[in-house]
């Protein structure tokens, strides 16, 4: 079996394109433990911290998405070019 470099440069870069997975999931733990105790010190407005919780999160969610998207990209398509 011959595995050319660019083979595996792009399964490196694969690699870190999954890493966007791993760093949003960090940080929607920390938004949801800082609305956890936002929403204990303010229970009035738990419906607004959630509101604001789900919409961050959405938005960072988009960020692992293209992530993967790149990941899949790199290695179901770009292989076929670099032989």
């Amino acid at each position: 079996m011959d595995i050319s470099v660019g083979a595996g440069l792009i399964a490196v870069g694969a690699g870190i394109a999954v890493l966007t997975g791993l760093m949003t999931g960090i940080g929607q733990g920390n938004a949801a433990g800082k609305a956890v105790e936002a929403v204990g010190r303010n229970p009035e407005a738990e419906n607004k911290i959630r509101a604001m919780l789900i919409l961050g999160d959405a938005i960072a969610e988009t960020c692992a998405i293209y992530g993967m998207l790149i990941a899949f990209l790199l290695i179901f398509v770009f292989p076929g070019i670099v032989k």
